[in-house]
């Protein structure tokens, strides 16, 4: 057991989500059937990521807030201004591609069951119930705007806590990152069933808008890592970024056990 997942680990993560692709790709159209049925996997992995994505920002953001030590410097003002600037230059690739490239997806199941607020008053109750919601039913519901409001309120309470205390909230916070990465490392089981069970409902024609927004999608977060944030950090460190830039895509691709340019060290902010 232990040599399978070794041998899986070997492979990397990326290479194995190809491989899932097509192995759906080609279950699905030669074996409708055994494509329904593998769709469990890609609804098992979907559900597996967004029950535990509320509780990791839950974790992470106490975790965070806890740890901070008075008279410490964070540099958080430029990295807030920095991800603000690098979220909207995302925001303004995603909407220039979609208008560039338009795609019309063939969705299963198109029932719109949410009516849009009727007006500003109503969003902004909307905003301010969604901050006070219940912690327990704001991670249960997903509700991030009620997570980040009260994990950072308990973050600050817990600075007054024992080291003890913090180094529990670390370790747990730790723990939920862990079980977030062993979720991500079964992406390719997940894909696997999605890929299948939609090529057995739908046929290749629903798969090739998919495979055409997938593309869009691809395109615009490698502008963005390619050329968007490699301008922001010359920009603001004077230095070329392209040598992190290159080195973090190799470890993203290659197998981890295979090895790789040397790690260059981050640019001071």
């Amino acid at each position: 057991m232990r040599s399978l997942i070794a041998m899986y680990q070997r492979i990397g993560l990326v290479p194995l989500i190809i491989i899932g692709l097509i192995l759906g790709v080609l279950i699905g159209w030669l074996a409708p059937d055994t494509g329904i049925a593998l769709g469990l996997l890609g609804t098992l992995f979907v559900g597996a990521l967004k029950a535990v994505a509320p509780i990791l920002v839950f974790i992470l953001v106490i975790a965070a807030i806890s740890q901070h030590r008075s008279g410490n410097e964070v540099f958080v003002k430029p990295v807030l201004i920095m991800y603000m600037f690098g979220t909207f230059l995302a925001a303004l690739t995603a909407v220039g591609a979609s208008f560039l490239f338009p795609t019309e997806l063939t969705l299963v199941n198109a029932t719109i069951e949410q009516v849009p607020p009727a007006n500003l008053k109503e969003v902004l109750t909307n905003l301010l119930m969604n901050l006070v919601a219940n912690p327990i039913n704001a991670i249960a519901e997903a509700n991030y705007i009620g997570i980040l409001a009260w994990a950072i309120i308990i973050g600050f309470a817990l600075r007054q806590a024992s080291d003890t205390a913090r180094t529990v909230v670390g370790d747990f916070a730790d723990a939920i990152s862990q079980v977030v990465k062993w979720v991500i490392a079964l992406a390719p089981f997940g894909i696997l069933g999605l890929v299948a069970n939609t090529v057995a409902e739908t046929g290749f024609g629903a798969l090739a808008g998919y495979a055409r927004i997938l593309m869009v999608l691809v395109g615009c977060m490698l502008f963005i890592a390619l050329v968007a944030n490699p301008i922001i950090v010359l920009i603001k460190t004077g230095k070329n970024p392209y040598p992190l830039v290159f080195t973090f895509c190799a470890n993203l691709v290659l197998p981890p056990s295979l090895p790789v340019v040397r790690r260059p060290t981050f640019p001071s902010i």
